[in-house]
């Protein structure tokens, strides 16, 4: 009986020494992934949370000699005269309408293109079609700016083709009304093929085994993706459409100021390029700051709108 009683105490023993090192062990883990994460915390803090001090400037007459706690404070005046500058509607304007078309086409376009690209049956095809897509989404816009002047360019390459029908040159970089599809389609062209990847992994998880079952029910190649492609893709097509709302109000503050120019501006600026010339150039500080603001504003509350949808209909939460 004694005996038994000694092995027992050894055994739970053993089994608290190897639980206090399975403890350890977890904990010194933890540890070294918070040493891995405190980098990104003091990246956030210093250039996110800091510069937020500059909110008060909205609300001031602010001047740089006097600095952010000796200019004098004017409450909400810069936001009414902000509401009454007829520029600041129509960059409102410009930035819903050129947001919305890249949003809108780039859910639409990568969806056409990663069906159309599922349904190949060459896999290397497949794959170097892929790639060739994919490599725009890297490159910068002050590289690809340059490259769509030498080719919208009065003297680019599509004037050239034109010209040999005998049309007579067409200033696309300089002309208002085609600008604004010009910034949209462009950007379509850089990040369609990104976009792609994802629906391409989630028509990799749809099973094969519907397909098949369709096939011997005589259903043709246009009724698999109409009845089982399509409706497999709702969920993810849902998804990134509520993730993007967020993102309404940027229009692409690289791609407009690396292409556009004083002749465009009525069609083509849009709320960041506006704040930087009235904030940078103008020195209008305090007006700048006010537009900046409102527009955190309501996209921090586009956000939240976006992700409580992505929760309800596709049950995705960060948390």
């Amino acid at each position: 009986m004694r005996r038994e009683k000694e092995e027992i105490l050894h055994q739970e023993n053993g089994r608290g020494s190897k639980w206090d090192r399975q403890k350890t062990g977890k904990v010194s883990l933890q540890f070294h992934y918070w040493l891995m994460v405190i980098p990104g915390f003091v990246w956030i803090f210093l250039f996110s949370v800091v510069p937020m001090v500059g909110i008060i400037m909205a609300f001031e007459d602010f001047s740089p000699s006097k600095g952010w706690f000796g200019s004098e404070w004017v409450g909400l005046e810069n936001f009414e005269y902000l509401w009454r500058l007829s520029d600041a509607r129509r960059v409102l304007k410009n930035t819903l309408i050129i947001a919305g078309g890249k949003l809108i086409l780039n859910l639409v376009i990568p969806i056409i293109f990663a069906i159309l690209l599922n349904e190949v049956a060459n896999l290397r095809f497949k794959k170097t079609v892929q790639t060739i897509v994919y490599l725009p989404h890297f490159i910068s816009w002050v590289i690809l700016a340059n490259i769509m002047s030498n080719i919208f360019g009065y003297q680019g390459v599509v004037n050239a083709v034109l010209g040999l029908f005998g049309t007579e040159p067409v200033v696309f970089m300089g002309e208002p009304d085609m600008f604004r599809q010009l910034l949209i389609g462009t950007d379509v062209w850089k990040e369609f093929g990104y976009g792609a990847v994802i629906y391409l992994a989630a028509l990799t998880s749809i099973d094969p085994n519907l397909y098949e079952a369709a096939s011997i029910d005589g259903a043709s190649r246009w009724k698999l993706i109409r009845y089982i492609t399509l409706p497999s893709l709702i969920p993810t097509v849902v998804l990134m459409g509520t993730l993007s709302l967020g993102s309404i109000l940027n229009g692409g503050f690289d791609q407009v100021f690396n292409m556009y120019n004083a002749s465009v501006y009525s069609t083509a600026d849009i709320i960041d390029t506006w704040v930087y010339r009235i904030g940078l150039v103008n020195v209008q500080y305090s007006l700048a700051s006010c537009a900046g603001l409102l527009k955190s504003v309501v996209s921090l509350i586009l956000i939240s709108i976006s992700y409580f949808l992505a929760h309800k209909f596709a049950d995705y939460r960060i948390f």
